[in-house]
Parts: C-alpha cells; sequence; structure tokens
C-alpha cells in the first residue's frame, strides 16, 4: 500500500493517537480504557497509510509518484 496520508494530516493524527492514549492514566473512570482507539491514529500517523483513505480512494499526500 502506498503512503497516502499527509505531512499535516500524520502529526494531526500522531497528537489525536497520543492524547487518546494517555486518557487512562488521567481518567478514573470505567470509560477510560476508550482511549486505546488512539491506538489507530497513532499507528495510521506514524505508518502514513490509511486503510480507510484507500477504501475511499482519499489521498492527502502531496507526494504523488508518476504513473
Amino acid at each position: 500500500m502506498r503512503i497516502n496520508v499527509g505531512k499535516l494530516d500524520r502529526i494531526a493524527r500522531i497528537i489525536i493517537g497520543l492524547t487518546l492514549l494517555s486518557l487512562p492514566f488521567w481518567l478514573d473512570t470505567p470509560w477510560r480504557w476508550l482511549g486505546l482507539i488512539g491506538l489507530m491514529p497513532l499507528t495510521t500517523g506514524l505508518a502514513g497509510r490509511c486503510p480507510g483513505y484507500r477504501l475511499f480512494g482519499r489521498n492527502t499526500c502531496s507526494l504523488r509518484k508518476p504513473e
């Protein structure tokens, strides 16, 4: 799979993922484990590949390879 997540999108995903992953440390309710959802944006941000973008044909990466 090609890189389909742009630089700004990647930075936002990493920040959101880390923020969500910190929730279990700050909340004292049963809902705190919902912070594990942050694994998805963190992983896609670090890898630069989003399966959802590929499924819908989106690409926020400005560097496209000539076909």
